[in-house]
């Protein structure tokens, strides 16, 4: 089990089967039943609590999950203030979501809100498919626009397996932009580039240690 701080409201868990296992939680039992009710995510709060500073008492929950393609859950855990969350968000029940977009073009663009969380993507990669992320692009771009920053994916090798796996990562840090050339045209004249090529192991290497 590991667990990310993305931000004062939320982090990340990852599980794979074998704290599945540890637990004594059956596979199907997981994705059936309401998280919220299961004792493995009172002790995964618990857990998050002592080791990151994640305090959910007096707070509603909301919870995102996501099947990853090598076995893996994720699930990213929101905390929402009491009087933030009237009329607003409902207790949500475990959800498997495959966030792969459509994607049928050489070249891609995400929206990262800020650039804490382009690092955050960056820290994540660095021990998950980082060293496979060349295999499907060849090039890769970080620009500043607006209060955004863009990431463009270039030369996609449109048929590699890895590409589901990345589609569904990013989607937990960034959205996808539609008509990708065409908002590009808009990046290169009104944007600022920050890395021209190379874009995840330049920020690793000098904001990353």
């Amino acid at each position: 089990m590991k667990i990310e701080k993305l931000n004062d409201d939320k982090i990340r868990i990852t599980l794979n089967m074998e704290d599945l296992k540890e637990n004594d939680i059956d596979f199907h039992s997981f994705m059936s039943n309401p998280i919220q009710s299961q004792d493995l995510f009172m002790d995964m709060l618990e857990k998050a609590e002592k080791e990151v500073g994640f305090v959910t008492q007096d707070y509603r929950v909301m919870i995102e999950a996501l099947a990853m393609s090598n076995g893996n859950f994720v699930l990213t855990v929101t905390r929402i203030c009491p009087e933030k969350s009237k009329n607003t968000y409902k207790p949500k029940r475990l959800n498997i979501k495959r966030k792969t977009p459509n994607i049928d073009s050489k070249k891609v663009i995400y929206a990262f809100e800020n650039f804490d969380e382009f690092l955050a993507y960056c820290e994540f990669l660095k021990n998950d498919i980082l060293k496979y992320i060349e295999d499907f692009t060849s090039h890769t771009r970080l620009y500043e626009y607006g209060d955004n920053y863009y990431f463009v994916l270039e030369d996609i090798k449109m048929n590699d397996h890895l590409l589901k796996s990345f589609a569904s990562s990013i989607t937990e840090f960034a959205r996808f932009i539609e008509d990708s050339d065409l908002f590009e045209s808009k990046l290169l004249e009104y944007g600022t580039i920050i890395f021209k090529d190379h874009a995840i192991r330049e920020c690793l290497k000098h904001f990353i240690k």
